[in-house]
């Protein structure tokens, strides 16, 4: 793990801080703290952690959702002067193990298409582009490019993961 963090589940009182990097990263497609009250209500069909730098603040944040054999990765954020560290490795590697873990096939995720760092990171860890969604992320009218992991093909080794 990117040295000096530690994952931990997300709790109700991390919504202020996660609501705090949550707009600065994302600004105008920010989730509201409602949105993120709506997922921690669902346990058994959402998983959502926290990364804790050094100092017991926030360095990031993950979320995934499974419904029945299929996962779909909610949001990842990591503040930014974790960036090229790792911990995006760290919280997308945690979400697809507890998929494997709920005995999902595939995983899914939107980003936005001129969003190429996470693209690469996704990639890295053996999502392929399968679609576009127009005009997904509101209100800037921007595409996002939908990725899916087959997970039998990461435990088979196939698939690089970070």
């Amino acid at each position: 793990m990117e040295s000096g963090s530690r994952l931990r589940r997300m709790r109700w009182w991390d919504i202020e801080a996660v609501m705090r990097l949550e707009h600065e990263l994302f600004v105008e497609d920010a989730w509201s703290a409602g949105m993120f009250w709506s997922e921690l209500s669902e346990p058994e069909l959402r998983h959502y952690v926290v990364a804790e730098d050094e100092a017991g603040g926030l360095a990031g944040y993950a979320g995934l959702a499974v419904i029945g054999d299929e996962g779909d990765v909610q949001t990842i954020g990591v503040r930014r002067d974790r960036w090229g560290r790792g911990l995006g490795a760290v919280l997308l590697t945690e979400l697809l193990s507890l998929a494997v873990e709920r005995g999902c096939r595939d995983v899914l995720l939107e980003v936005r298409v001129d969003n190429a760092r996470a693209q690469a990171l996704y990639e890295r860890f053996g999502f392929k582009g399968i679609g576009v969604r127009r005009g997904y992320y509101q209100p800037a009218n921007v595409d996002a490019l939908v990725m899916r992991c087959d997970l039998r093909e990461r435990r088979e080794g196939t698939a690089i993961g970070g």
